[in-house]
């Protein structure tokens, strides 16, 4: 039996397919101009960039920059237009899973090292290959500026103009400036960055020195103003923002401008307005297959097996004609068919398995873009759970423990790369196959430094993450960090070592904390006073509810759990006894208590 012959019975739990999301997305225009003027050769540059697939434009947003060379250099030329045209194509090589200001500032970084020793191989000092470079990147509701140098970047709203980026020069005695920083001047680079809401209408104009120093404000104001009242009924042509920055620099050209001059224009024609509904019809457009036995087939998946079958989601072992091997097809539940937090997780987590290719974590395999279904197709993983592995092992050796540990954290690694916090960190989440390799899997509620920066209606309700497991700043509403899924993993290795947990958090999960000291953390010597001082120690750090007190590293946790933290242990032995064993302390200040009482009596 196949599954497209049961959807009838299962259309309860649909929403139609076919329907057309409507949502907006994010739309500009632009339009730029550039000359020599009174010069030989034109040593100023732009660049903008908009992505013509919808995803791209979503997750990396759309990009323009100009650069300003030195003129004094013979490589100015050089430095300006590659600024421009390998921070357009580098920025959009960078993951998908990165913030704008991560890209950004990586790409920065590698171009001012490349310009900064192309300078230096010159044989004269003064032909550096030196630049001033300023971009705006406009994600989501939300433009990213970074600014190096005395290009400006402006923005005209309601007919006010403001100057978003500041100048890096210094005033020198004879009127001269000269530039504080740029790019290619240093090894090291400090890029302004800039964060500025969106509206709708705002029109951003990009200029270099020989445009704004020669026009005043108002005039660069009434100059641009075309650009943001359009004829009514007449839609903008991109031709018009062209003629816009030609008649700009043109003006500065008139009045005397001695400097090569060039303005680039971007108006922000459309924001997106996606609504809940809008987001409802997105996640629903395909159909949650129904529950299926052995022997059904979808999308050419042959069910071998059913793995499990719960509220949440379904597992299967299938098979495909056109694959060798065995795979787990995850559906999605139909009671969660009108849950958009729940499906918009389930399609995270499709989204991040086929972004990370690690061993140590789950592979998602890309699936028939044309399905009507709903489901993942992942790699299947011979062995059991952490959880289970627990079980079977109560009292494992710490070698054991460290060799554990060491894999969870190679594999934690390749999230912390790509800007992902796992954020469910938990011995069910960790499978160990019959090759005792580890793999982390469930990446529904991992956050993504680049999907975070979209605007979505949708608002986590609830701290995400397993009670026992989850990190102490979610509870107080706060982001998690790689040291949020560090307080996890410190809280797995302390129930290895132990058999217990930590901390006693009886209530704090149903209500919000109100400060970190509510985490009393229990020693691990009192379930086991065998183990080290120094082993107890790298625990309590790697688990304080602070995550400023924790490790800055998964690797100096390691490290600590292998050999011993002199520095750690000698800050212990000669601290008050109410830091080292505050029980101990009450314990005998109460015993002093009852002795006086008693004392007070039998007088």
């Amino acid at each position: 039996m196949t599954v497209t012959a049961a959807i009838n019975a299962a259309e309860s739990t649909t929403v139609d397919s076919q329907h057309q999301m409507s949502h907006a997305k994010l739309s500009v225009t632009f339009g730029g101009h550039s000359i020599a003027g009174v010069k030989d050769r034109n040593e100023d540059a732009f660049a903008a960039y908009l992505p013509s697939a919808e995803g791209t434009n979503q997750l990396k947003g759309i990009a323009t920059c100009i650069a300003d060379g030195v003129s004094c250099s013979e490589n100015a030329q050089l430095a300006s237009q590659t600024a421009v045209t390998l921070f357009i194509d580098d920025y959009y090589s960078t993951p998908e899973s990165w913030t704008v200001k991560t890209s950004a500032a990586r790409v920065l970084s590698s171009l001012n090292s490349w310009l900064y020793h192309h300078g230096r191989q010159d044989l004269q000092p003064q032909n550096g290959a030196v630049t001033t470079f300023s971009a705006a990147i406009f994600k989501s509701r939300t433009g990213h500026l970074f600014h190096a140098g005395d290009s400006r970047i402006y923005r005209l709203r309601d007919g006010g103009l403001e100057q978003l980026t500041t100048d890096h020069s210094t005033n020198a005695p004879g009127g001269q400036t000269y530039l504080s920083r740029a790019l290619g001047m240093d090894s090291h680079l400090e890029v302004d960055y800039i964060q500025t809401e969106l509206e709708q209408g705002d029109l951003f104009l990009l200029s270099t020195d020989g445009v704004h120093d020669v026009l005043t404000r108002s005039e660069l104001i009434s100059l641009a103003q075309p650009a943001t009242n359009p004829a009514p009924g007449i839609q903008p042509s991109e031709n018009t923002l062209e003629e816009i920055a030609a008649t700009i620099v043109d003006q500065a050209l008139a009045k005397g401008s001695e400097d090569n001059l060039s303005c680039l224009l971007v108006r922000i024609e459309q924001l997106p307005m996606e609504d809940i509904n809008d987001l409802h019809r997105k996640l629903t457009h395909q159909v949650i297959p129904p529950v299926m036995k052995s022997g059904m087939t979808i999308d050419g998946f042959t069910v071998q097996k059913v793995i499990y079958s719960g509220t949440r989601s379904h597992l299967y072992l299938v098979t495909h004609p056109n694959h060798e091997g065995r795979f787990v097809l995850k559906a999605p539940s139909a009671n969660f068919a009108e849950d958009a937090q729940y499906l918009e997780g389930f399609m995270r987590e499709e989204w991040v398995g086929r972004r990370i290719d690690n061993k140590g974590v789950m592979k998602i395999l890309a699936k028939d873009e044309k399905s009507q279904f709903l489901y993942h197709v992942c790699e299947y993983i011979e062995g059991q759970t952490l959880r289970q592995w627990m079980y079977d092992n109560p009292q494992p050796s710490l070698e054991k423990i460290r060799s554990i540990t060491q894999s969870i954290i190679q594999s934690l690694r390749a999230f912390q790369r790509l800007g992902m916090v796992h954020r469910d960190l938990k011995p069910e989440n960790v499978l160990i196959d019959e090759n005792e390799q580890i793999k982390l899997i469930d990446f529904g509620t991992v956050q993504v430094s680049g999907l975070n920066e979209i605007s979505s209606p949708l608002h986590e309700e609830c701290p995400v993450g397993s009670v026992d497991y989850i990190a102490p700043e979610y509870l107080m509403n706060q982001k998690g960090t790689y040291r949020s899924d560090l307080f996890s993993l410190g809280v797995i290795i302390y129930e290895m070592v132990t058999g217990e947990k930590p901390f006693d958090l009886a209530n704090t999960h149903r209500r919000t904390p109100k400060h970190y000291s509510e985490w009393q953390y229990h020693s691990a010597l009192e379930h086991r006073p065998d183990l080290p001082l120094w082993l107890d120690l790298s625990l309590e750090k790697a688990t304080n509810p602070n995550p400023a007190g924790r490790y800055s590293a998964l690797s100096e946790f390691y490290a600590d759990l292998c050999t011993p933290n002199q520095t750690m242990v000698n800050k212990r032995e000669h601290a008050p006894l109410i830091e080292r064993d505050p029980v101990r302390l009450w314990k005998m200040v109460s015993a002093l208590l009852l002795i006086i009482v008693v004392l007070q009596a039998a007088l």
